[in-house]
């Protein structure tokens, strides 16, 4: 599959997400200052997505602080922590750079071949979290073609290529066992409308969009028999940090007794976080909710509450799916064992 990030001969070069679905632009990145600038605007996003981001952009540090006197390790390194704190939440950002920084002793060319491994290995971890995923949700379904829901995007364009929850529906789809897709809009940015629902017409997928807030009552009313998501960070208890609006779909699914996947790749896990409760959750500029396309929607100084992400606790996930295992509240269980309800 196209890669939405890659290296190419001294820069980083990636999809533009702040263009779609209007244009597919892609944005070719040069310094680093303009690495932190495309996360923080997120034309680049999505945890798997970002940790490339992360691990690259060492890689370009590397390639532009290497002279006739060889590498300067502490720019590089200045350069690393600029690109880890651009977004506080996902953890793939930080540990994609510490990746890179782990070869540094080698030199630029040993970071950027670690980097590239990182990106090589993307698409084949998607894919096997994906066919786990995809079989669990087969496993707790009803036995039809499955009606799926799910919240931002988490596709190719979140990762570097495939998708992890959009992965999944991908693999029912391939397979026959997918009857739709509702996916929300995700507000304030809206990259449920504008990237999934972009990815699924691109790839022939039966789709709906809804609004945040109908997403719940989708759930209620009976129209879903799973709802699918991935993950920005995800403690050691299982407390799962995405998308804000997440934790809504959770608290239906539980209370309608539907399963609530998370899809995401173990570089997510992150046991130094105990739970949920210890995540930082980044609270972006207000204009993003009081602002749309760059014309204001709210009176003159309003003041807004725009956190980017929310926490779900594990007691209302059915399952985490990684590439090597499926965990329950933090516990690994065999893949062919039905959790049971989630309610």
């Amino acid at each position: 599959m196209e890669r939405t990030i890659d290296w190419d001969e001294g820069a980083v070069v990636t999809i533009d997400q702040r263009a779609l679905p209007g244009a597919c632009r892609t944005l070719r990145l040069t310094g680093v200052g303009e690495l932190v600038d495309a996360i923080t605007s997120l034309a680049v996003r999505g945890a798997p997505a970002l940790g490339a981001a992360g691990a690259l952009g060492v890689a370009l540090s590397a390639h532009r602080h290497t002279g006739p006197g060889g590498l300067d390790r502490a720019a590089v390194r200045e350069d690393a922590a600029r690109i880890a704190a651009a977004r506080p939440t996902a953890v793939n950002l930080a540990g994609g750079v510490e990746r890179a920084l782990g070869a540094l002793p080698g030199g630029a060319a040993a970071v950027l071949a670690e980097a590239r491994r990182l990106l090589d290995e993307d698409e084949r971890i998607n894919r096997s979290a994906s066919r786990r995923a995809a079989d669990l949700a087969r496993l707790l379904g009803p036995g039809r073609p499955l009606r799926i829901h799910t919240h931002c995007n988490t596709g190719r364009l979140a990762t570097v290529a495939w998708g992890t929850a959009l992965g999944t529906i991908r693999e029912l789809a391939a397979a026959g066992d997918l009857a739709e897709v509702i996916a929300d809009e995700t507000r304030p940015l809206l990259q449920g409308a504008r990237l999934t629902a972009w990815e699924l017409a691109e790839d022939g997928i039966p789709f709906r969009v809804c609004a945040d807030s109908a997403g719940p009552w989708a759930i209620a009313s009976g129209l879903v028999d799973a709802v699918v998501v991935g993950a920005d960070r995800i403690a050691a208890n299982g407390d799962t940090a995405n998308k804000i609006g997440t934790y809504a779909l959770a608290v239906a699914a539980h209370r309608s007794g539907v399963p609530f996947l998370v899809v995401a790749p173990e570089s997510t896990i992150d046991p130094a976080t105990a739970t949920g409760a210890d995540i930082e959750i980044e609270e972006r500029d207000g204009a993003e909710v009081t602002c749309y396309a760059g014309h204001a929607v709210a009176p003159p100084g309003t003041r807004a509450y725009n956190p980017a992400f929310d926490v779900t606790p594990a007691e209302l996930i059915t399952a985490v799916v990684t590439e090597r295992r499926v965990l329950v509240g933090g516990v690994e269980r065999p893949a062919h064992e039905p959790t049971g309800s989630p309610s």
